[in-house]
């Protein structure tokens, strides 16, 4: 076999020397360009669309939230504070920061007073919010910060104090949760109690801690109110109408303190009362404040009403002289006196002073039912008297067109008509003032700008208010049955009221039930305090307005008098 010839191998031509050159600077004017794109684009950025880039930067890390105003104080018009805002504070968690729920539940727990499996429910899972307690004090925020937990957040708020606990409780009111207001006077200033906000705006980093404020404008604080109270005498009252319902085993209790000759309520008191501080135990019911909204049959101390009207048309006079049988009937109706008596001959004055249902009806009977439904409507009854508190009774009167022909024997001496007491109030300062009815009203400023008030308006002539003060003064008197009223030093004038109560179930009076009622005035004459008590189902056997509400007429008039310096 011939030998193989080798293979040849086919040279490769070199290229020419100025094309490579050519290719390397091709390569490095795109290099040049690449980088050149990149600097343009760098510089756009870092100058026109730093500005657009970084507002989005902070938006994506940045926490807005409004600062809360503190609520206006509430005072007394001898200063005492009653109502006002403390520093609190809430404390909340992002549980989608928290790596241990279990341990931070366990440390929390003791603070926050909060057992640890409701704080771990709450702190598990990837929410972003979780409120874990509210209004806390000052004092165990501190100790929650010392914690240093990740995830867990204090912000300062505002809660609402009474720092004289039950002191007027159900006249001033209380506040949610959020400080708006719910009742009482909180609810009726509420727009003026409340503050502006203020609003914060803050960069934070991706635990949610703040970096920087970025923005923030300052809460405006809210205006605070004066008082016409005062707390020496709404204290005073409060105690004795506890006592008073202990001793006599009533149900409930309430009292008013108003300056006759312009309605300025100086304590309006209701027991029992409650604690608004303790908002876990307060009982609704006892929030009501009684002397504005509940009605009640006035029983005997309507009668001075029935008098003013008889006086003022000219059908009696003080000295006018009445025949009274034991009992009265009218139609199928027998109407008897509280305490039975024989036939007897009494003066109109000797009538009020003792108190007779007989004689008063006989009297109402010359005025006939159109004017005496005319003079009910002249005292106000049955519309709200206007005062500067929510949820005000109008009372309940009977139309005229309503009365049958034994209405006569009850609505002139109090029964088949409802009224409230500060309507009861208003009316005898009416008497005790020359005759003029009078805006009652809690308060006297808000945000140091006095509050204007409606104009009193005259309802019956000087001559006849001192007549019905002559003929109250009697019944305040040893003959009179309301003598429990009487103060040691003064001139008193007023009235004994005992109601009947109506039996829910059966619809008729009860034999068991009163109301126990006393109103008045001192010193007679020229009179500066005007009380108005009423005890609701007295229970130890003793009923009678005298008996009852006369002697805390006396205990609340005989220190009002003295600490308003008031000399008879």
């Amino acid at each position: 076999m011939p030998p193989r010839r080798p293979r040849r191998r086919r040279a490769v031509r070199a290229a020419p020397l100025g094309v490579g050159r050519m290719r390397v600077r091709v390569l490095a004017v795109i290099v040049m360009i690449a980088f050149g794109l990149l600097g343009a684009r760098a510089a756009f950025l870092g100058t026109v669309r730093a500005g657009e880039l970084g507002d989005q930067a902070l938006q994506q890390q940045r926490t807005a939230f409004d600062i809360e105003a503190p609520r206006g104080s509430i005072r007394s018009s001898d200063g005492a504070v009653l109502a006002r805002d403390e520093l609190a504070v809430d404390v909340s968690a992002s549980p989608f920061l928290i790596t241990g729920s279990g341990e931070a539940a366990e440390q929390l727990s003791p603070i926050l007073k909060i057992r640890r499996g409701e704080l771990e429910d709450k702190l598990e899972g990837n929410g972003r919010y979780a409120s874990l307690a509210r209004e806390v004090s000052p004092k165990v925020a501190r100790e929650v910060e010392r914690l240093d937990l990740t995830g867990i957040h204090l912000r300062d708020t505002y809660r609402r104090v009474l720092p004289r606990g039950t002191l007027g409780a159900q006249t001033l009111g209380l506040t949610d949760n959020d400080g708006n207001g719910l009742s009482g006077l909180e609810q009726q200033f509420d727009q003026d109690l409340k503050g502006t906000p203020g609003a914060r705006v803050e960069a934070t980093d991706p635990l949610g801690r703040p970096l920087k404020v970025i923005d923030n404008s300052e809460p405006r604080a809210g205006a605070s109110i004066r008082l016409t109270l005062r707390a020496d005498i709404q204290d005073q009252a409060e105690r004795v109408l506890a006592a008073t319902r202990r001793r006599h085993g009533a149900k409930s209790a309430m009292a008013l303190v108003m300056r006759p000759r312009d309605g300025a309520v100086l304590a309006m008191a209701t027991v029992p009362g409650f604690n608004p501080n303790n908002r876990k135990s307060v009982d609704e019911a006892l929030t009501r404040n009684r002397v504005v909204t509940d009605t009640f049959e006035p029983g005997s101390t309507f009668k001075a009403i029935t008098f003013a009207a008889a006086l003022q048309e000219g059908v009696t006079t003080p000295k006018s002289r009445y025949h009274l049988p034991p009992t009265l009937e009218v139609y199928d109706r027998v109407l008897r006196e509280a305490h039975p008596r024989p036939a007897a001959n009494w003066t109109a004055t000797e009538i009020l002073e003792r108190s007779s249902n007989v004689g008063t009806v006989k009297i109402a009977q010359q005025l006939e039912p159109p004017r005496i439904q005319s003079w009910i409507e002249r005292f106000g009854f049955g519309e709200p008297t206007g005062i500067d508190f929510p949820g005000e009774a109008r009372g309940l009167v009977l139309p005229l067109t309503d009365w049958s022909g034994t209405t006569i024997i009850n609505v002139p001496i109090g029964q088949g008509i409802g009224i409230t007491a500060l309507q009861l109030a208003r009316a005898y300062a009416a008497i005790a003032n020359g005759g003029y009815l009078v805006e009652p009203h809690l308060v006297r400023s808000v945000g140091g700008t006095p509050v204007r008030r409606t104009p009193k308006k005259r309802i019956m002539s000087a001559k006849t208010a001192r007549q019905l003060d002559r003929m109250l003064r009697r019944v305040v008197s040893p003959s009179g049955t309301g003598q429990a009223a009487e103060v040691a030093g003064f001139n008193v004038a007023g009235k004994t009221g005992t109601a009947e109560k109506v039996d829910p179930e059966t619809g008729l009076y009860s034999t068991s039930n009163y109301t126990a009622s006393f109103v008045g005035y001192a010193p007679a004459g020229r009179p500066q305090l005007l009380i108005a008590v009423i005890v609701d189902e007295p229970s130890t056997g003793i009923i009678f307005g005298g008996e009852v509400a006369g002697p805390v007429f006396e205990q609340i008039a005989n220190f009002s008098l003295q600490k308003l310096g008031i000399s008879p």
